[in-house]
């Protein structure tokens, strides 16, 4: 298939792995895996992830690679090119679109929790959590939601890091940010790991972590590790997908995808036992939820030696992660902005910049001033874009990929990008057209009541 002149491409499989492991490894491995594996019990939550990774999360990432590298564009076109090559109907580009749209709506709020964490490294830079009680943690977070002003200004300097990175482009953007961020990302985990391992209880972090319970796996902890497998892996929003397309032929993609999953499954991991580890010491409990971070941690880094420079490490990697993260989230739609339109780069990043930060401030109100006006089944801005792309757009944006490349591809066009022998290109199809959509389906039945 034809390439696009000038289009641009990573500089080699190495940095394509950091961007792509740059967008998988955000807020979804370092805030939210950790207070799931408390939630949801421990190990068996996390046995069921790591199964689903494999089973659920590697053929859909190697589906959406091999869609962006044979179409050469952005997600929107991408499609509608695929579908014109294999004679299907060009009605499939709105799966393209569906994805950029999801994207942008995820990130008007990643910024504003992107904004907390950046909140977080002032505190701990100006040493306030030092001695601090539970009940100061949690008037501290709950001070920091119900100040408009505060939340503005974090979300602000947020989306601003994020949209400077994207407006410089693939090269000198998104690989110089990514060639940077992640190596230091894993460098500043190692050294909370040591620490962990020479001040926390890492025994009983490993053996809550490990140690499987299978008492514990319940219908309720199998839905909720298999839907995290395809948040954790940046799925179904045409992130990974116009990645791919900016990837070279001679990469193989299945090597490629299993690296950048066993980096993102590994770093969610490590972050847990370093902060359960921290957890137990200080004997707190392991099951504080979507605040474990915000208002657990700050109590462990208030308490321990070195506390405020481990406090400001741990919400930098933190910060870190959410930046390479917001950077995918953008990067379909102004791959389409460029690609369609005599707008430059930079104005387009200024546009699009401009419009999520807007979304964003309807989410930082409805923290506070707007915290009374709900939008469907009683949820407020926050929760409703949450609830609608984590539950809904993510999971119907991958089970529409794997049913396109699957059932509607020519078969031929599909092996000729995954390039693999005959016994790994069967296993990818029973993955990608059976075990990936059945499984999908499941969370779909659950989420809306229909199993229990």
């Amino acid at each position: 298939m034809s390439h696009i002149p000038h289009r641009s491409h990573w500089n080699s499989r190495w940095t394509f792995m950091l961007a792509t492991a740059g967008s998988a490894i955000g807020l979804g491995n370092i805030w939210k895996l950790p207070y799931m594996i408390g939630v949801n019990g421990g190990s068996a939550f996390v046995l069921v992830f790591v199964i689903s990774i494999f089973l659920v999360g590697i053929p859909l990432m190697m589906t959406e690679i091999l869609l962006g590298r044979r179409a050469q564009k952005n997600p929107l076109d991408g499609i509608q090119t695929l579908a014109i090559e294999a004679k299907k109907s060009s009605l499939w580009r709105y799966l393209g679109g569906m994805g950029m749209l999801t994207g942008l709506l995820i990130l008007g709020f990643y910024s504003v929790i992107g904004g907390w964490v950046l909140a977080y490294i002032s505190e701990a830079v100006s040493g306030s959590f030092s001695q601090i009680t539970a009940q100061q943690s949690t008037a501290n977070f709950d001070a920091l939601l119900a100040s408009p002003f505060k939340l503005l200004f974090w979300h602000t300097v947020f989306m601003l890091m994020t949209m400077s990175v994207v407006a410089h482009g693939v090269n000198s953007g998104l690989e110089k940010a990514n060639n940077i961020l992640i190596p230091a990302l894993f460098a500043i985990l190692l050294v909370l790991l040591g620490y962990s391992m020479s001040e926390g209880d890492m025994q009983t972090a490993f053996q809550f972590m490990f140690k499987p319970d299978f008492s514990k796996i319940t219908p309720v902890s199998v839905l909720s590790a298999l839907g995290h497998a395809f948040f954790s892996l940046s799925l179904g929003m045409g992130a990974v997908m116009v990645y791919g397309s900016y990837l070279q032929r001679n990469v193989s993609i299945a090597r490629t995808t299993i690296y950048i999953a066993l980096a993102d499954t590994l770093l969610g991991l490590l972050v847990g036992l370093a902060i359960y580890s921290l957890v137990f010491a200080n004997h707190l409990a392991p099951n504080a939820g979507p605040g474990l971070i915000f208002q657990t941690l700050p109590i462990a880094f208030g308490h321990m030696p070195g506390g405020n420079i481990i406090g400001v490490l741990f919400f930098l990697l933190v910060a870190f992660a959410a930046w390479t993260s917001s950077i995918s989230l953008v990067e379909p739609t102004i791959a389409w902005i460029v690609e369609n339109t005599k707008i430059k780069r930079h104005a387009a990043a200024l546009i699009l910049g401009v419009a999520v930060w807007l979304l964003g401030v309807a989410v930082a109100l409805s923290f506070n001033e707007w915290k009374d006006i709900k939008i469907v089944f009683n949820l407020n801005i926050f929760e409703t874009l949450d609830k609608l792309t984590s539950t809904v757009l993510l999971p119907l944006g991958g089970l529409l990929m794997a049913i396109f490349a699957g059932y509607f591809m020519n078969k031929n066009h599909v092996q000729e990008e995954l390039n693999l022998n005959d016994q790994a290109f069967k296993l990818w199809r029973i993955a990608n057209n059976y075990i990936a959509p059945i499984a999908i389906a499941a969370v779909f039945l659950y989420l809306f009541g229909l199993i229990k």
